[in-house]
């Protein structure tokens, strides 16, 4: 069975039946560094980024899986494990890339697909794919995407997670106190994020009937 990188805890609720190991990096790069470094001293046969995801591509719509072929981080392109990548549902585009810090805006993310022709980005598999490919592990990417290509998140959603990774809900308010406006995006991405979460639950659910080994 796979070992999981995640970022979020309600990512982590979601493989819960699964019975794997799940290493929660708090959904920062750094986070999912400290994060693989355990994973790796547990000797895992493989390791799977699973989660949320951005759209950098206007073709890559909220809820649809990103299982890359490639992942881009720092400048260096990690290939996946073709093996994991079918056992976990075939790759469903050419890049992702593994960013530092969030695309906020969507003038951010054109700027980030016409420079790396990345489909879509993450905070968590670059470490991993890192780490992984120097240890010599199988790795693959199993997301969802949560904010297309053409949106911009509210200033709530950039607030909302503390280090462990879960909802820092009194953030969320704070924030939307200061600023109503943003009202009508939040609701926004939650529909979107719902559509993300589906997605997960259906490759998770995949996954339990299958119980594919690495």
């Amino acid at each position: 069975m796979f070992t999981f990188i995640v970022g979020l805890k309600a990512e982590a609720n979601l493989l819960r039946h699964l019975g794997a190991p799940v290493f929660i990096g708090g959904g920062t790069a750094e986070g999912a560094a400290i994060a693989t470094a355990r994973a790796i001293a547990s000797a895992p046969a493989a390791l799977i980024s699973f989660g949320l995801a951005g759209g950098l591509s206007p073709t890559v719509a909220p809820g649809a899986l990103a299982i890359p072929q490639t992942i881009l981080w720092r400048g260096q392109s990690y290939p996946a494990d073709p093996r994991l990548n079918a056992a976990i549902g075939g790759p469903t585009m050419q890049t992702l890339l593994a960013g530092e810090t969030i695309a906020v805006t969507a003038a951010d993310k054109t700027v980030l697909h016409h420079a790396t022709g990345a489909e879509a980005i993450d905070l968590e598999t670059g470490p991993m794919a890192e780490a992984a490919a120097a240890a010599g592990i199988p790795f693959a990417t199993l997301r969802a995407i949560c904010d297309s290509a053409g949106s911009d998140l509210p200033p709530a959603a950039l607030a909302a997670l503390n280090v462990t990774g879960a909802i820092a809900l009194a953030r969320v308010l704070r924030s939307l106190a200061a600023q109503p406006a943003q009202l009508p995006a939040l609701l926004a991405l939650a529909r979107d994020a719902a559509l993300a979460r589906r997605a997960l639950q259906a490759s998770v659910a995949r996954l339990r009937r299958h119980r594919p080994t690495p």
